[in-house]
C-alpha cells in the first residue's frame, strides 16, 4: 500500500497564525478532494507532519475529524487510509446532487439578469481554457465555480446550505472524470446558460438534470473499467 508520496509543490508549509488544528484539517481535506491523496492511500502521521511542517498532534486530530466525516478510515493496528467510496455511496451522493442542482437551475432561470448570465459565460470560458490547457485541477475548480454561481442565482438559502454540504464530495467524484467529460460538459453548460438567459425554467431544469446524470454515469463507467 502506498504511503504519503506527494508531487513536489503539491503541499506548502502551513503558516502558524490561526488555529493550527483547523488549518491542518483543511489542508488534508483539500489534498483528498483533489485526489493528491488517493482513495485507499495509507496516511502516515509523521510523513504528513513533515509535508505540512507541523508536529504529529494536529495531524492526528485532523485525521480523527476526517474519519468522523467519512473522508478517512482509521483501521485498528493498521493506521489511517483515505476512504475508498463504494459504488452505492457515489451513486447516492451524485443523485442527490442532481436533484439539488436541477432545482437551482430552474430558480436561476427565474431570477437571472443579463449581468448574471454574462458572468456565467465568463465562468464557462474559464473552464474551456483550463480544458484546452489540460489543467485538470483548474477544470474541476472552474466547474465548481460555475455550479456554485448557478446556486447563488437560485437565491434559496436552504437549497444553498444543502448544496454546500455535498459540494466537496461532488468535487471528489468529478475529478477523476473531468477529462472523460471533456468539452461535452462545457457544451452542456453553454446550453444551460442559454436556457437561463431566456428565462426558460423547465428547460434549464431538464438540462441540469441531464448534465448531472451524465457525470454520474461517467463516474460509474470509469470505476467499472478500473475494476
Amino acid at each position: 500500500m502506498a504511503s504519503v508520496t506527494l508531487p513536489t509543490g503539491t503541499v506548502t508549509k502551513l503558516e502558524r497564525p490561526g488555529p493550527l488544528r483547523e488549518r491542518v484539517y483543511e489542508a488534508l481535506l483539500e489534498l483528498i478532494v483533489t485526489r493528491s491523496l488517493k482513495p485507499g492511500q495509507h496516511l502516515v502521521e509523521t510523513e504528513l507532519a513533515g509535508h505540512l511542517g507541523v508536529s504529529r498532534q494536529p495531524v492526528r486530530e485532523a485525521l480523527q475529524r476526517l474519519n468522523t466525516e467519512g473522508w478517512v478510515d482509521l483501521r485498528p493496528a493498521q493506521g489511517a487510509f483515505v476512504h475508498d467510496p463504494t459504488e452505492e455511496e457515489a451513486d447516492q451522493l451524485l443523485v442527490v446532487r442532481g436533484l439539488l442542482e436541477a432545482e437551482a437551475a430552474r430558480l436561476a432561470a427565474a431570477n437571472a439578469t443579463p449581468e448574471a448570465t454574462a458572468r456565467l459565460r465568463e465562468l464557462c470560458e474559464a473552464g474551456e481554457r483550463a480544458l484546452k490547457a489540460d489543467d485538470v485541477d483548474a477544470v474541476v475548480a472552474a466547474n465548481a465555480d460555475f455550479h456554485t454561481y448557478v446556486m447563488e442565482l437560485a437565491a434559496n438559502s436552504v437549497l444553498a446550505e444543502l448544496s454546500a454540504q455535498v459540494d466537496r464530495r461532488v468535487r471528489w467524484f468529478y475529478t477523476p472524470v473531468a477529462r472523460t467529460r471533456g468539452s461535452l460538459s462545457w457544451d452542456e453548460h453553454r446550453a444551460m446558460i442559454d436556457a437561463i438567459a431566456a428565462g426558460d425554467e423547465q428547460r434549464a431544469q431538464q438540462l441540469m438534470r441531464d448534465h448531472t446524470e451524465h457525470t454520474r454515469t461517467s463516474y460509474h463507467a470509469r470505476t467499472d473499467a478500473e475494476r
